[in-house]
């Protein structure tokens, strides 16, 4: 009789996890883009709607980088989608660093298309890969591969600022250094990543989750298609659209809101920071509560905090309140870590981990609409001068976000 292999469940696969946080940590540089814009605004006066839009098409490009990865994987190896998605990042940050700022459409092209893209690809195959090796820990796993990239934006994106403002690096080599510094340890991290083998025997999920025994129901592998026709996964779906939306849209604009409502540039630059140590806590946050007390009341403290969040920004704007903005800002970094987090640990448990590849690409697709909203606000923000709309529009769909997180109960 075949003895499972035990050993590999309980050491290799920490490796693999470290790897995919420091992987993510690099990749989530994506979100450092209110850091990044600034030079590109000031040499070539592009409007806020318009620098929006790259944002939203990152986030496009980034969803179908994840979905074409997810079948990538699925029928080859993750390590194909994750060094393919190394090539066209760093492809498209040495296309910006060489920009002649004669047409945006060159931004959107190759920060937006080919950099979002990449990126995607990348993060599908390692998020996948790594939560295989994880099947009694899924949150634990998630929220440390997501807390790396959520504080991507704090450590190269402050980074990025100081070699933007040196004038022995500037903006150029900026940009032309983190495409060669992300290409490189994504290449190596393909390289590394694979699926754990069928012999290797995991521990169960431990079964004292007090929310997960309250949803009794039928453990199963979901197709994608079989998923697609269920109706709890539009309403997550919807769920996740309205969630990130507040934080997407806050992300855009960050550094500019803050200054709206009184901020010195400094700290300004600071809060980008702030938000982004926030956006990595949330995310840690969120895959304690879920391997602690189950889906059900995670995501109900994730909309609460969404709701506050959105408030206090609303609050910041209509009273000028510096406190109460620093306190949006940081909420908002808080709940929009949530959502990563919760993602693939509901997809798993909900739909299985067969073809988890393929339905975490399709669930991550939510990030195009909720992207939109960012575009939107940008839009609001120039015709209108204020931030006051935008908020509102957050309020909303935070609210929206918490009467669907109710109504979802079982697959």
């Amino acid at each position: 009789m075949n003895t499972p292999k035990a050993h590999p469940s309980y050491t290799v696969r920490w490796f693999y996890l470290l790897v995919g946080t420091v992987s993510m940590l690099f990749a989530g540089i994506i979100y450092a883009w209110s850091i990044l814009k600034v030079p590109l605004a000031a040499s070539f006066g592009w409007s806020p709607s318009e620098m929006g839009l790259n944002f939203t098409l990152t986030m496009c490009f980034f969803c179908v980088g994840g979905v074409l990865s997810g079948f990538l994987t699925k029928r080859m190896s993750p390590k194909v989608p994750v060094i393919a998605g190394a090539v066209l990042f760093f492809s498209g940050f040495m296309i910006v660093s060489r920009m002649s700022g004669a047409s945006i459409s060159t931004l959107y092209f190759s920060y937006g298309g080919m950099s979002g893209l990449g990126i995607g690809m990348a993060y599908n195959a390692v998020i996948s890969t790594t939560n295989a090796w994880f099947p009694d820990k899924r949150g634990l796993c998630s929220g440390s591969l997501m807390m790396g990239f959520g504080v991507s934006a704090l450590v190269l994106g402050n980074l990025a600022g100081k070699m933007i403002g040196m004038e022995s690096v500037g903006w150029r080599n900026t940009y032309l250094i983190l495409g060669a510094a992300i290409g490189t340890v994504l290449l190596l991290a393909g390289l590394a990543v694979r699926l754990p083998s069928a012999e290797i025997r995991f521990p169960q999920p431990k079964t004292g989750q007090k929310a997960e025994q309250e949803e009794d129901f039928e453990r199963k592998d979901y197709t994608t298609g079989e998923m697609a026709r269920r109706l709890t996964f539009w309403k997550f779906f919807c769920f996740c659209i309205m969630s990130s939306a507040v934080g997407s849209t806050v992300i855009s604009f960050a550094r500019d809101l803050a200054i709206s409502f009184g901020a010195a540039a400094a700290l300004a630059t600071a809060l980008v920071g702030v938000l982004s140590v926030c956006n990595g806590l949330g995310r840690i946050l969120a895959g304690f509560l879920f391997d602690s007390l189950g889906r059900r009341r995670t995501m109900l403290a994730a909309s609460a905090i969404t709701i506050l969040a959105a408030a206090a920004l609303l609050g910041s704007v209509l009273t000028g309140s510096l406190a109460l903005g620093i306190a949006g800002i940081c909420l908002t970094g808080i709940s929009y870590g949530c959502s990563p987090t919760i993602t693939p640990a509901l997809i798993g448990t909900f739909y299985g981990t067969k073809h988890f590849a393929v339905n975490y690409g399709v669930a991550n697709l939510m990030l195009i609409p909720s992207s939109f909203t960012a575009t939107l606000a940008g839009s609001l923000v120039t015709s209108t001068g204020s931030y006051t709309m935008p908020c509102v529009i957050l309020l909303v769909f935070s609210m929206a976000a918490m009467l669907l997180c109710v109504s979802i109960k079982r697959p």
